[in-house]
Protein backbone atom coordinates (compact mmCIF):
# COMPACT_ATOMS: atom_id res chain seq x y z
CA UNK A 1 0.00 0.00 0.00
CA UNK A 2 1.41 3.36 -1.03
CA UNK A 3 1.90 6.01 1.67
CA UNK A 4 -0.58 8.83 1.48
CA UNK A 5 0.90 12.27 1.06
CA UNK A 6 -0.70 14.89 3.27
CA UNK A 7 -0.36 18.52 2.21
CA UNK A 8 1.13 20.67 4.93
CA UNK A 9 0.06 24.27 5.26
CA UNK A 10 2.94 26.64 5.82
CA UNK A 11 3.97 30.25 5.88
CA UNK A 12 7.57 30.64 4.89
CA UNK A 13 8.83 27.39 6.44
CA UNK A 14 10.13 24.30 4.66
CA UNK A 15 7.51 21.64 4.07
CA UNK A 16 8.35 18.12 5.08
CA UNK A 17 5.70 16.39 2.96
CA UNK A 18 5.17 13.57 5.45
CA UNK A 19 2.71 10.71 5.35
CA UNK A 20 0.17 9.46 7.87
CA UNK A 21 2.87 7.63 9.86
CA UNK A 22 5.06 10.75 10.12
CA UNK A 23 7.69 9.41 7.71
CA UNK A 24 8.72 11.30 4.60
CA UNK A 25 6.72 10.06 1.61
CA UNK A 26 8.89 8.40 -1.02
CA UNK A 27 8.42 8.52 -4.73
CA UNK A 28 6.98 5.17 -5.84
CA UNK A 29 5.74 4.67 -9.41
CA UNK A 30 6.10 8.42 -9.98
CA UNK A 31 3.99 9.29 -6.93
CA UNK A 32 5.28 11.04 -3.81
CA UNK A 33 8.54 12.93 -3.42
CA UNK A 34 12.00 11.99 -4.62
CA UNK A 35 14.06 10.39 -1.88
CA UNK A 36 16.94 12.25 -0.24
CA UNK A 37 20.00 10.06 -0.70
CA UNK A 38 22.06 8.94 2.28
CA UNK A 39 25.84 8.71 2.05
CA UNK A 40 25.55 4.93 1.99
CA UNK A 41 23.08 5.02 -0.92
CA UNK A 42 25.31 7.41 -2.86
CA UNK A 43 28.21 5.05 -2.31
CA UNK A 44 26.15 2.07 -3.51
CA UNK A 45 24.93 3.90 -6.61
CA UNK A 46 28.44 4.76 -7.73
CA UNK A 47 30.17 1.54 -6.70
CA UNK A 48 27.54 -1.10 -7.45
CA UNK A 49 24.63 0.57 -9.24
CA UNK A 50 26.45 1.46 -12.46
CA UNK A 51 29.64 0.24 -14.10
CA UNK A 52 30.28 2.59 -17.00
CA UNK A 53 32.27 5.79 -16.55
CA UNK A 54 29.62 7.62 -18.56
CA UNK A 55 26.83 6.71 -16.13
CA UNK A 56 28.98 7.58 -13.12
CA UNK A 57 29.80 10.94 -14.70
CA UNK A 58 26.11 11.52 -15.40
CA UNK A 59 25.14 10.83 -11.80
CA UNK A 60 28.01 12.99 -10.54
CA UNK A 61 26.97 15.96 -12.69
CA UNK A 62 23.41 15.79 -11.33
CA UNK A 63 24.54 15.37 -7.72
CA UNK A 64 27.41 17.87 -7.55
CA UNK A 65 25.75 20.66 -9.55
CA UNK A 66 22.15 20.10 -8.36
CA UNK A 67 21.00 20.26 -11.97
CA UNK A 68 17.92 18.69 -13.54
CA UNK A 69 18.27 15.55 -15.65
CA UNK A 70 17.43 17.40 -18.87
CA UNK A 71 20.08 20.03 -18.09
CA UNK A 72 22.64 17.25 -17.62
CA UNK A 73 21.94 15.31 -20.81
CA UNK A 74 21.92 18.45 -22.99
CA UNK A 75 25.40 19.58 -21.91
CA UNK A 76 27.91 20.07 -24.70
CA UNK A 77 31.49 18.91 -24.30
CA UNK A 78 32.69 22.51 -24.62
CA UNK A 79 30.44 23.42 -21.66
CA UNK A 80 32.57 21.11 -19.51
CA UNK A 81 36.01 20.75 -21.15
CA UNK A 82 38.30 23.41 -22.58
CA UNK A 83 40.06 23.22 -25.97
CA UNK A 84 42.80 21.05 -24.44
CA UNK A 85 40.32 18.58 -23.02
CA UNK A 86 40.76 19.71 -19.44
CA UNK A 87 37.77 20.06 -17.13
CA UNK A 88 36.77 23.69 -16.80
CA UNK A 89 36.57 25.46 -13.46
CA UNK A 90 32.83 25.88 -14.00
CA UNK A 91 30.18 23.92 -15.91
CA UNK A 92 27.95 26.05 -18.11
CA UNK A 93 24.23 25.25 -18.18
CA UNK A 94 22.90 27.17 -21.14
CA UNK A 95 19.74 29.22 -20.78
CA UNK A 96 18.01 27.40 -23.63
CA UNK A 97 18.33 24.05 -21.85
CA UNK A 98 17.18 25.19 -18.40
CA UNK A 99 13.62 24.85 -17.16
CA UNK A 100 11.70 27.92 -18.23
CA UNK A 101 14.78 29.12 -20.12
CA UNK A 102 15.34 31.68 -17.36
CA UNK A 103 19.09 32.18 -17.31
CA UNK A 104 22.46 30.58 -18.01
CA UNK A 105 24.11 29.16 -14.89
CA UNK A 106 27.82 28.59 -14.24
CA UNK A 107 28.40 26.08 -11.45
CA UNK A 108 31.89 25.57 -9.96
CA UNK A 109 33.34 22.07 -10.38
CA UNK A 110 34.33 20.54 -7.05
CA UNK A 111 37.06 17.91 -6.87
CA UNK A 112 34.65 14.98 -6.53
CA UNK A 113 33.01 15.91 -9.82
CA UNK A 114 36.28 16.75 -11.53
CA UNK A 115 37.60 13.24 -10.84
CA UNK A 116 34.55 11.67 -12.52
CA UNK A 117 34.73 13.96 -15.53
CA UNK A 118 38.46 13.38 -15.98
CA UNK A 119 37.97 9.61 -15.90
CA UNK A 120 35.12 9.79 -18.43
CA UNK A 121 36.01 10.25 -22.11
CA UNK A 122 33.09 11.36 -24.32
CA UNK A 123 32.97 10.12 -27.91
CA UNK A 124 35.15 12.11 -30.27
CA UNK A 125 32.54 12.09 -33.05
CA UNK A 126 29.86 13.87 -30.99
CA UNK A 127 29.62 17.40 -29.58
CA UNK A 128 27.50 16.19 -26.66
CA UNK A 129 28.88 15.39 -23.22
CA UNK A 130 26.53 12.43 -23.03
CA UNK A 131 25.79 11.32 -26.61
CA UNK A 132 23.24 8.69 -27.49
CA UNK A 133 24.48 5.13 -27.97
CA UNK A 134 26.51 4.76 -31.16
CA UNK A 135 24.31 1.94 -32.49
CA UNK A 136 21.05 3.72 -31.63
CA UNK A 137 18.86 6.09 -33.61
CA UNK A 138 20.05 8.91 -31.35
CA UNK A 139 23.71 8.28 -32.13
CA UNK A 140 24.06 11.84 -33.46
CA UNK A 141 22.09 13.40 -30.62
CA UNK A 142 22.43 13.60 -26.85
CA UNK A 143 21.35 10.87 -24.46
CA UNK A 144 17.58 11.08 -24.12
CA UNK A 145 16.14 12.13 -20.77
CA UNK A 146 14.11 8.92 -20.59
CA UNK A 147 17.25 6.86 -21.19
CA UNK A 148 18.94 8.60 -18.26
CA UNK A 149 15.93 7.83 -16.08
CA UNK A 150 16.02 4.19 -17.19
CA UNK A 151 19.71 3.96 -16.26
CA UNK A 152 18.89 5.28 -12.79
CA UNK A 153 15.93 2.91 -12.33
CA UNK A 154 18.07 -0.09 -13.26
CA UNK A 155 20.80 1.06 -10.87
CA UNK A 156 18.33 1.49 -8.00
CA UNK A 157 16.83 -1.93 -8.61
CA UNK A 158 20.32 -3.41 -8.63
CA UNK A 159 21.17 -2.01 -5.19
CA UNK A 160 17.67 -2.56 -3.81
CA UNK A 161 16.67 1.04 -3.05
CA UNK A 162 13.19 2.47 -3.65
CA UNK A 163 11.98 6.04 -3.91
CA UNK A 164 14.94 7.41 -5.88
CA UNK A 165 14.30 9.48 -9.00
CA UNK A 166 16.40 11.88 -11.03
CA UNK A 167 15.22 14.64 -8.66
CA UNK A 168 16.83 12.76 -5.77
CA UNK A 169 20.25 14.05 -6.80
CA UNK A 170 18.93 17.61 -6.96
CA UNK A 171 17.00 17.39 -3.68
CA UNK A 172 19.95 15.76 -1.95
CA UNK A 173 22.38 18.46 -3.09
CA UNK A 174 20.12 21.39 -2.23
CA UNK A 175 19.12 19.96 1.15
CA UNK A 176 22.75 19.21 1.99
CA UNK A 177 23.72 22.82 1.28
CA UNK A 178 20.82 24.10 3.35
CA UNK A 179 21.78 21.85 6.27
CA UNK A 180 25.34 23.17 6.01
CA UNK A 181 24.02 26.66 6.68
CA UNK A 182 24.46 28.03 3.14
CA UNK A 183 22.15 31.05 2.70
CA UNK A 184 19.06 30.22 0.67
CA UNK A 185 19.75 33.07 -1.73
CA UNK A 186 23.09 31.47 -2.61
CA UNK A 187 21.47 28.04 -3.02
CA UNK A 188 18.88 29.63 -5.30
CA UNK A 189 21.68 30.93 -7.51
CA UNK A 190 22.92 27.35 -7.91
CA UNK A 191 19.54 25.69 -8.33
CA UNK A 192 18.20 28.21 -10.82
CA UNK A 193 14.81 28.50 -9.14
CA UNK A 194 12.91 31.64 -9.97
CA UNK A 195 11.80 32.24 -6.38
CA UNK A 196 12.74 31.05 -2.90
CA UNK A 197 9.22 29.67 -2.63
CA UNK A 198 10.02 27.20 -5.42
CA UNK A 199 13.30 26.29 -3.75
CA UNK A 200 11.61 25.50 -0.43
CA UNK A 201 9.79 22.58 -2.08
CA UNK A 202 13.09 20.81 -2.71
CA UNK A 203 14.41 21.07 0.82
CA UNK A 204 13.69 18.38 3.38
CA UNK A 205 13.58 18.74 7.14
CA UNK A 206 14.82 15.76 9.15
CA UNK A 207 13.11 14.58 12.33
CA UNK A 208 16.25 15.28 14.37
CA UNK A 209 16.28 18.86 13.07
CA UNK A 210 12.67 19.36 14.16
CA UNK A 211 13.52 17.90 17.58
CA UNK A 212 16.57 20.14 17.85
CA UNK A 213 14.53 23.21 16.92
CA UNK A 214 11.83 22.45 19.49
CA UNK A 215 14.45 21.59 22.13
CA UNK A 216 15.95 25.04 21.71
CA UNK A 217 12.73 26.46 23.16
CA UNK A 218 13.93 25.25 26.55
CA UNK A 219 15.86 28.53 26.67
CA UNK A 220 12.51 30.26 27.07
CA UNK A 221 11.64 28.34 30.25
CA UNK A 222 10.96 30.75 33.16
CA UNK A 223 13.12 30.51 36.23
CA UNK A 224 11.24 29.39 39.34
CA UNK A 225 10.08 32.33 41.47
CA UNK A 226 11.73 30.82 44.51
CA UNK A 227 15.05 31.85 43.01
CA UNK A 228 14.12 35.52 43.07
CA UNK A 229 12.80 37.89 45.68
CA UNK A 230 14.05 35.97 48.69
CA UNK A 231 15.50 38.19 51.41
CA UNK A 232 19.12 37.43 52.01
CA UNK A 233 20.37 37.04 55.57
CA UNK A 234 23.59 38.92 56.19
CA UNK A 235 25.63 37.97 59.17
CA UNK A 236 26.81 40.99 61.12
CA UNK A 237 29.87 40.61 63.30
CA UNK A 238 31.55 42.94 65.71
CA UNK A 239 34.47 43.36 63.32
CA UNK A 240 32.21 44.37 60.40
CA UNK A 241 30.53 46.99 62.53
CA UNK A 242 33.85 48.42 63.68
CA UNK A 243 35.11 48.67 60.10
CA UNK A 244 32.12 50.78 59.11
CA UNK A 245 32.95 53.24 61.79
Amino acid sequence: MHPVAIPVSWTGIIRTGRGVDGAATLKIDRHGRAKILSLQEIQLLFSEGVDSLRDKALFAVMLYTACRVNEAVTLLKRDVYDAKGKVRAKIIFRKGNTKGKLATRAIPVIQELRVRLQAYKPRDDSPWLFPGNADHSRANNHLHRDSALWILRVACKKIGVEGISSHSFRRTALTSMSNAGIPLRVIQEISGHRTLDELYKYLEVREDQVLGAVSSLALLAPVESDDFGKPKLVEVTDNSVKKRH
